[in-house]
């Protein structure tokens, strides 16, 4: 009988110890706000804001976000606005008229050529080196017109092999170039990592008469998304301003007919990552920020604390029920469903598959037993939702590259209405 009571206590106690691993059920209706936003969208004189998956921003929001990245930017920097980022051209003019910047930075040849012929008063720094052939169609598809390339556009440049090659496309032309030279600052992705190719370029460029330098850009987004090791991020820091300066002191040593242009020359560094660690002390004279003035999920740094998701996904909710597997596996949810308490119900949605997390209601999540969709993909919760079919599902992008420009027209809401839709710029690697 004592050893029967061992065994049956036993029992007991791994049975007690497999309910304290239980999940606690979770999950809560929309808060205040995601209220508000669903409301407005229903109310939207647009019928499909609601009725389809659409991309929202709460231009209040973004407002003081912009605001806070200015608070944040040191004063002697100016700010360069990075369009991959906010894809949208009503939605960077916004940017622009509270920043009182028009300084650009773009990536791709079609985008290029629309923020030129729409945007003419735009100075404009190209973000990844394009081919040559890239820069020969610009100059072929754009018209003349009131943006002049001569003063508001450099090209970026990476080796002296491209250089070359510019300086053959600025010969068949005709005309100048400016060229703007892409240095690694830590990155290891792209630019001029050793003096010595940086040199070839230079005299390159001090014997050519079309191709006009322009500056450098450093790109240093590896500071802060480094492991927070004692020491690793400082060091990174220092590492990268050290390497901006000695190449900066390079360029204006080789090219003399620089060196008197020296501070109006474009001497761009760092990103929503990082704008807030350069003071305007060092070698860099201006600053890029983009995905801040949204922050999306990837951007939850601690400098930026302070500013607000403003944009999100909302896509209707197609069906609401007990959560269910296939025919033939259905033993498996019902398990599911026993254990994990948020598992019980099911949520199908319009679309899916988005780079992008579920921020409201709380307590949703994507079924790993079920999969996902970028047709109908089902969320699990404990029902606690309270979600029916009709009701909205939001998530935040996790980037808003790309991202804003997988729904057509932004839902631009302010003051708890929709007051706007703002057409993007078509979709492009």
């Amino acid at each position: 009988m004592k050893r029967r009571h061992w065994v049956l206590a036993g029992v007991g106690t791994a049975a007690l110890g497999a309910l304290a691993l239980r999940p606690g059920e979770g999950g809560a209706p929309h808060d205040a706000y995601f209220t508000a936003l669903s409301q407005a969208l229903r109310q939207s004189d647009r019928a499909t804001d609601a009725v389809t998956p659409t991309l929202v921003i709460d231009r209040d929001r973004l407002q003081a976000n912009i605001g806070r990245v200015l608070a944040l930017k040191a004063k002697p920097m100016p700010l360069r606005v990075v369009a991959k980022s906010l894809a949208c051209l009503p939605l960077l003019d916004f940017i622009a008229q509270h920043t009182g910047s028009t300084r650009q930075m773009v990536f791709n040849l079609p985008y290029l050529l629309l923020q030129a012929s729409q945007r003419p008063a735009l100075d404009l720094l190209l973000g990844k080196p394009l081919p040559a052939g890239a820069a020969q169609a610009f100059y072929q598809r754009h018209p003349a017109g009131a943006f002049d390339a001569s003063r508001q556009l450099q090209w970026l440049i990476d080796t002296p092999e491209r250089l070359a090659e510019y300086r053959q496309l600025a010969r068949g032309l005709g005309q100048k170039l400016r060229v703007n030279l892409e240095i690694d600052v830590g990155l290891h992705r792209g630019g001029f990592a050793d003096l010595s190719a940086f040199q070839k370029a230079l005299s390159l460029l001090k014997d050519e008469s079309l191709l006009e330098f322009s500056g450098l850009m450093g790109y240093d987004p590896h500071i802060t998304e480094i492991p927070d090791i004692p020491g690793a991020r400082s060091h990174a820091e220092a590492h990268a301003k050290r390497v901006y300066a000695d190449f900066k002191a390079a360029a204006l040593a080789a090219l003399p007919a620089a060196q008197a242009r020296a501070p109006e020359l474009t001497w761009n560094a760092a990103g929503s990552p990082t704008f807030q660690l350069h003071d305007g002390q060092g070698a860099a004279n201006e600053v890029s920020v983009g995905s801040a003035f949204v922050k999306p999920t990837h951007f939850d740094f601690a400098h930026l604390a302070d500013c607000q998701p403003a944009c999100f996904i909302a896509t209707p909710v197609l069906k609401s029920g007990a959560f269910a597997l296939p025919t033939g596996v259905e033993w498996i949810a019902a398990a599911a469903r026993a254990w994990d308490r948020n598992q019980r119900h099911g949520v199908f949605l319009y679309g899916g598959e988005w780079r992008a997390d579920v921020v409201s209601p709380a307590g949703l999540a994507t079924s790993g037993l079920y999969g996902t969709s970028p047709n109908q993909q089902v969320m699990v919760g404990s029902g606690r939702q309270n979600l029916q079919p009709g009701d909205t599902v939001f998530f935040r992008p996790q980037k808003s590259e790309a991202s804003l420009q997988q729904f057509g027209d932004i839902a631009v809401i302010s003051g708890g209405k929709v007051v706007a839709h703002w057409p993007v710029f078509p979709p492009m690697p």
